[in-house]
Order: structure tokens, then C-alpha cells, then sequence
């Protein structure tokens, strides 16, 4: 087996994974043409799937890849694997799921960080009681006028697009559309068009404070997940060849990345001082907030980043949903009804992995970041555990 047809291999393993576990594996534009083949076919079984995955992981290190483009192959390789195996019926823990999956090890966040991420909050809410009461109480204060919304949107879009545009640059024909849907489970999404084009779909009614806003776009459009497709599909794929780029696995090292370039979006295209940045810019669409409370206030947040997986270890590999409800009630800064929605999204077979990426995603970027990477060489180079 020759290198490009162990990366057709491994493109057509995802789709074939993904008919069988919706979501799990999709085909970016570019490989629509492998995609409509795979539709074609009789659905495989999970166990030859997962036989497969196992098969093309022990050829890569022999078809002459470079280490990086390897490391990348095998990793998400071991992820197929992984899902294939679950899809067939095998369960295993958690803790050993993420492992597969991954190429890390989840671990419980440390007591002291959390006492001292509250400490911090204490100082920066105003009011006095639980800090979940205060931050809603800052929200409140703070929110997001409904109808100025989409012009909120649209003006962190700009600002943040002009930023990347530059450096670490994009194509020039890129650009987002914006959609807004109401009832769902999730605050916004993002869905990769091709040609780099993207839709989020964002649901008002869960944009209430206006400082979590900025954070939002930066995830979903610039420089997170738009930004991130177009410069995989502009220099991974349509430079360099690399096709397996062409498909996008959930719950792997690629999705690891990625929800770690997104959740670290702002300090990524702004750095220290986007509160100021980002409250002056929606102060022209008449959004009002405190920009430099609400980025001191997230960076304490961001102390309890863990404490979701903490949550997610309980339910999956400790006492249960009683224990996970107590834990992110004592620690998350979630209101009552937060709890019981991402105990929900938590335990969805579809969705309990991807927690992990939440968590573990951002330490990987500030990592490579702290070691000097380039911005554009984070967008642009996959990611490998060990990485």
C-alpha cells in the first residue's frame, strides 16, 4: 500500500463510520466526490471497520509520510478505531475511551485552582451570595438587547475578520453567513460550506450577556472554526495534497485541536486587552458592557475549565449523575438549569466524548503558543497526541 491510497483508505474508513454513527465522521466539501461513492455502498459492519482502522494504523509508519503528517494519521486512526469498536458493542470506561481517542490521559482538576478561580470571582461579581446567582446577576445587568443582536454579531465578525484576514491571513474570497434559530440545545454552531464559505447558526435566545458575545464569534468564525477550515482546505489540502484533511472526525486529535483553537479564540486574534478591544467595538451598535471585568471575570472562568470532565468522570466511571450534579453545582458557576443540560449533553452517547475537547483542547494550543508557534502554523499543521 503506497501513501495515497492509505489516505483514500482512511477518508472512506470515516465516511463509512459516519453513515453508521451520524456525526461521528463527515466529509468536508472538498471530498464530496468520496462521499457520494461511500452513500452508494451496502453499510459495512463496525468490527471490519475496526479491524480496518487497526490494519492502516500499523501501515502508516511504513509508506514514507512525513513524522508530522504520521503522527496525525495514526491518532486519528486510533479514533476510528475506537468508535468502530463502540458502535459494534465493546464498552469500556471513560477514562480509557478518551485515552483511545484522544492520546491523553482525562484527569481530575485540582481542588485549590477551583477555590482559587472563586476567590477571584468574589472580588470581580458584584452582589454577594453563590457566585452562579452573581454572574447571572452580571448578565442581567448586561445583556445583550435582542434587537441589536445581529448587528452585535456582525460588528465583532468584522472586527475579528479584519485581524485574521491580515495575519495570520485568509483566503479572499472566505466569509460567514449568519442564521438565527431559536429552541436549540447549543448556543451557536458552525457548518463548513466549502469553497471557503461557512453558516453559524446562532439561537438569540442564549446570547444573554454581552460579554460572553465576543467569545462566541471568535469560536465559531475568526480565528476558530471558519478561520480553521479555510486554512486547512486552502494549505493542508490544496497546497500540500494532504486529503485526509478533506474529512472531519469527531471526538479525535483533529477535533481536539480544532475546539482548542476556538475556545482560545480571542487570545488568538486580540491577546490581552480584548475586554476594551471587543466593548468598544459594540458600543458602536449600542451594546453596552464592561469590557475589562468581563475579560478578567472569563479568565477566572477559565480555572474551572476541568471541572465539566471532573463532572463527566463522575457520571460515566464514578457514582453517577448525583455526584456530577453536586460537583458542578459546588464548582461550575452554572445556574440550576445549566447543570441539567449538560448532564444531558454529557451522557449523550453521541456527545459525552467531546467534553474532553473543552477541557484539553485550550492547554494544547497555549502550549504550542507559549512555545513560540506562529499562529498560522497552528491553523495550518494538524495536531498528533504527544504533539
Amino acid at each position: 500500500m503506497d501513501a495515497a491510497e492509505l489516505v483514500r483508505e482512511y477518508v472512506r474508513l470515516g465516511l463509512r463510520i459516519g453513515r453508521l454513527d451520524p456525526g461521528s465522521a463527515s466529509a468536508r466539501a472538498v471530498e464530496r466526490r468520496s462521499r457520494s461513492v461511500i452513500d452508494r455502498e451496502p453499510v459495512s459492519a463496525p468490527g471490519v471497520l475496526a479491524e480496518r482502522a487497526a490494519l492502516l494504523c500499523a501501515v502508516v509508519p511504513d509508506v514514507g509520510f512525513v513524522p508530522a503528517r504520521a503522527a496525525f494519521l495514526a491518532g486519528q486512526l486510533a479514533a476510528l478505531e475506537c468508535r468502530a469498536h463502540r458502535i459494534a458493542g465493546r464498552r469500556t470506561s471513560f477514562r480509557a475511551e478518551a485515552a483511545a481517542c484522544f492520546g491523553l490521559r482525562v484527569e481530575f482538576g485540582e481542588p485549590d485552582r477551583y477555590r482559587s478561580a472563586h476567590a477571584e470571582l468574589a472580588e470581580l461579581l458584584p452582589g454577594s451570595g453563590p457566585a452562579a446567582d452573581r454572574l447571572a446577576l452580571l448578565a442581567a445587568r448586561e445583556r445583550v438587547p435582542p434587537a441589536r443582536l445581529a448587528r452585535g454579531v456582525a460588528a465583532l465578525s468584522r472586527a475579528l475578520r479584519a485581524r485574521v484576514r491580515a495575519e495570520p491571513g485568509l483566503p479572499v474570497q472566505e466569509g460567514v453567513d449568519y442564521r438565527y434559530v431559536r429552541g436549540r440545545s447549543w448556543s451557536a454552531l458552525h457548518r463548513y460550506l466549502g469553497d471557503f464559505r461557512s453558516l453559524v447558526a446562532v439561537d438569540p435566545d442564549r446570547q444573554v450577556w454581552a460579554g460572553r458575545l465576543p467569545g462566541l464569534v471568535a469560536h465559531e468564525s475568526y480565528p476558530g472554526h471558519h478561520a480553521e477550515h479555510c486554512r486547512k482546505e486552502r494549505v493542508l489540502v490544496g497546497t500540500r495534497g494532504w486529503s485526509e484533511h478533506g474529512v472531519e472526525v469527531r471526538d479525535s486529535p483533529q477535533s481536539l485541536l480544532a475546539e482548542g483553537i476556538a475556545e482560545s479564540g480571542l487570545r488568538i486574534a486580540v491577546g490581552p486587552g480584548w475586554g476594551r478591544w471587543a466593548q468598544e467595538v459594540l458600543a458602536e451598535v449600542g451594546i453596552a458592557f464592561d469590557g475589562d471585568r468581563a475579560e478578567r471575570v472569563l479568565d477566572a472562568l477559565d480555572g474551572l475549565r476541568r471541572v465539566r470532565s471532573d463532572a463527566a468522570l463522575l457520571l460515566h466511571d464514578g457514582p453517577g449523575p448525583a455526584a456530577a450534579a453536586a460537583h458542578l453545582r459546588r464548582w461550575s458557576c452554572l445556574p440550576e438549569e445549566g447543570v441539567r443540560a449538560f448532564l444531558r449533553f454529557a451522557a449523550d452517547p453521541c456527545w459525552r466524548l467531546h467534553v474532553v475537547t473543552y477541557a484539553e483542547g485550550p492547554p494544547v494550543v497555549a502550549r504550542r503558543l507559549a512555545a513560540g508557534e506562529a499562529v498560522g502554523r497552528l491553523l495550518d499543521e494538524p495536531w498528533a497526541p504527544g504533539g
